[in-house]
């Protein structure tokens, strides 16, 4: 029976079925042949009680003001900013890229907006400037998945309701492991550009720094405002989420005049179109997560060697680790939160870890998945901006996936990185 379920979703997915239709026909063969076939409300009730958390009602709310903010001024004005503080160190530009992703995820929360935002004006330039095709679009793919870590996380919302963690928490832990991986990028790109010959551009004047720092005071206000807010205890995560939309309506809209009224409509209807993806995906996880749960299948697969690592803190964590980066390889990493978490919260609770921790690793797997080879989603978002085949899109991602593991690694021999700033607020 197992066999045959597995062989069914393989098939649909080669057949370009999008992930939720093989999850929902294995939930349903699973129903209707192992269960009870007459009892298919069972199944439609762990759709339901899937999307039923609050909490999910910040996923549209962030998603509307990233859209808002990715049509805006807001990504160009990041940029330059930055440029003009880093643009003159030798790996400028790409430091530039890097850094620019990583404050629009500050704004975004998502990597696919991210590519989207970034990659448009900033490969260009660095093809002009002499770097790489293949090492320009690498950057930018996995510079973007600093947004699943910088707050407000998509992903980080997703695995607090599965976990019950704590989400403000969550949002906090996530910003120093950003920065790390921003520094770790900085240094491949500074050793890229040594290796390349690329020289480094002129040095910005302090006339020149000011006035790009002016123009991005609004803008910069965002992540102020979102994690400020959160951090202080003025707001919750989800009441955040409907300030960033204000915040980015009044910006881009009444301020900055980059959005017109009249373009609202299009961006709400593209917003509710990417909500209703999420959240289909959500409830075909839960009822599929319900159903193999049912049936004994995870604890079958993994009951043996979480036995076996015992209560060791380390090794719980590399499993975690590995099985999450694994799943998100191949399957889309809302999937794979939903479906593992609940698997491993046993272990996480017999090792005495912390789920804060955890989902800041967790959230780092999805975020390494969204653009590893062979279905990371940010892979096919950048061919589908760049207009460029799947090789050319995976050539230079190698050392960048490195560095991720890399980053991983320290996360999980130092637990302080993610827990240090959630310590400061009593969290």
């Amino acid at each position: 029976m197992l066999t045959i379920i597995i062989i069914s979703m393989i098939v649909l997915l080669l057949l370009g079925f999008p992930m939720m239709v093989p999850l929902l026909v294995a939930s349903l063969m699973f129903m209707f042949l192992v269960i009870d076939m007459n009892n298919v409300g069972l199944l439609m009730g762990q759709m339901i009680s899937g999307v039923q958390s609050w909490a999910l009602a910040a996923v549209p709310l962030f998603i509307f003001a990233a859209d808002l903010m990715t049509r805006g001024h807001t990504a160009n004005r990041l940029l330059d900013l930055v440029q003009t503080f880093v643009g003159h160190l030798r790996g400028g530009l790409p430091i530039t890229t890097a850094a620019g992703c990583t404050l629009f995820g500050a704004v975004s929360g998502s990597t696919q907006a991210t590519v989207v935002a970034m990659g448009g004006p900033m490969r260009p330039k660095l093809l002009e400037k002499g770097y790489s095709d293949s090492f320009s679009i690498a950057l930018i793919i996995n510079s973007s998945d600093i947004a699943l870590l910088i707050p407000p996380s998509i992903g980080m919302i997703i695995y607090g309701v599965v976990s019950g963690a704590s989400i403000g928490d969550l949002f906090i832990a996530g910003i120093l492991p950003g920065l790390l991986i921003l520094l770790m990028f900085s240094v491949y790109c500074w050793y890229a550009s040594l290796r390349m010959g690329i020289a480094p551009e002129e040095k910005a004047t302090w006339v020149r720094r000011g006035q790009a720092l002016k123009k991005a005071l609004l803008p910069l206000g965002f992540p102020l405002v979102v994690v400020g807010g959160i951090y202080g205890g003025i707001f919750s995560p989800t009441e955040a989420a409907a300030i960033a939309v204000l915040y980015a309506l009044v910006l881009e809209v009444v301020i900055l005049r980059a959005v017109k009224v009249t373009e609202l409509w299009d961006i709400a209807l593209s917003t509710g179109l990417i909500t209703a993806v999420v959240f289909i995906l959500v409830a075909a996880g839960n009822a599929f997560t319900y159903t193999i749960s049912f049936a004994g299948i995870p604890q079958a697969i993994l009951g043996p060697v979480i036995e076996t690592i015992g209560d060791s803190q380390l090794l719980v964590l590399g499993l975690i680790a590995v099985s999450f980066f694994v799943g998100c390889m191949f399957v889309d990493p809302i999937v794979v939160i939903l479906i593992l978490t609940p698997l491993f919260k046993p272990a996480v609770a017999a090792a005495g870890l912390d789920p804060v921790h955890v989902g800041v690793i967790v959230t780092l797997q999805a975020a390494i998945g969204s653009a590893t080879p062979p279905f990371g989603c940010d892979i096919f978002t950048a061919m589908a901006v760049f207009r460029r085949p799947y090789f050319d899109v995976i050539r230079g991602t190698l050392p960048f996936i490195l560095i991720l593991l890399l980053a991983t690694a320290l996360l999980i021999m130092f637990p302080a990185i993610s827990l240090w700033l959630p310590s400061l607020g009593g969290g």
